[in-house]
């Protein structure tokens, strides 16, 4: 019997494309107070708490405190979600139903908004997403290891039991330190070759390589 306990999985690059959009409303967001927000400040901001994207708009000279800039934000992208097609990665939707067929618990842990999350959460089976962490639950968003361990408490499972699947090197960082293992898929940015456990395309992941990880120790 396999000794896996849950499944979490990150959110922009992992479950959905959504990066482009909010880059989009990033760049809006900073127009609104005359500047410009170029590709390598999203980069920068990629994978980063919230707070890095107000520090970084600060830096430019935008004064405007970091709550009403991310009610700015949010707003911006619920504009853009609700007018875009936002579909499931390539290899994703057979792995969430292997996932639900198999009875897995499973998670999304991100440092986007719960709503943002939630859009992503309906597109897979029914009920899979037992619970999701956002940056809006933890003190210290992604690197730090507390949102996954809180993913963790709240299904009641033993992290060492867990994997993650993660596109970013904060995330993956943030899931390692957490005590899972890990699984990186290709992201916008390349993540440090000694982090992680494996590396696969979204197309190759399956439920019996995630098992593998945990019950090969």
């Amino acid at each position: 019997m396999s000794r896996l306990e849950a499944i979490f999985f990150d959110h922009d690059g992992t479950l959905v494309d959504t990066e482009p959009l909010w880059a989009e409303a990033k760049t809006a967001l900073a127009a609104d107070y005359g500047k410009t927000w170029t590709e390598e400040d999203s980069l920068a901001c990629l994978g980063r708490p919230a707070t890095v994207t107000f520090e970084r708009m600060h830096a430019l000279g935008i004064d405007a405190p970091a709550d009403e800039l991310y009610a700015s934000l949010k707003e911006k992208m619920g504009v853009l979600l609700s007018e875009a097609t936002i579909t499931l990665l390539e290899g994703i939707p057979e792995l969430l139903d292997e996932v639900a067929a198999a009875g897995v618990p499973a998670g999304i842990v991100t440092n986007a908004t719960t709503a943002v999350a939630q859009r992503t959460a309906n597109l897979g089976p029914e009920g899979l997403f037992s619970t999701i962490v956002s940056d809006e639950h933890v003190t210290q968003a992604k690197p730090n290891p507390e949102p996954y361990l809180l993913a963790a408490k709240n299904l009641g499972v033993d992290p060492a039991h867990c994997v993650a699947i993660e596109d970013s090197d904060s995330g993956t960082q943030s899931a390692v330190d957490a005590g899972m293992k890990v699984v990186v898929v290709p992201g916008l940015l390349s993540v440090p070759k000694n982090l992680g456990h494996a590396r696969m395309e979204h197309s190759e992941l399956s439920l019996a390589k995630i098992r593998a990880l945990v019950d090969e120790d």
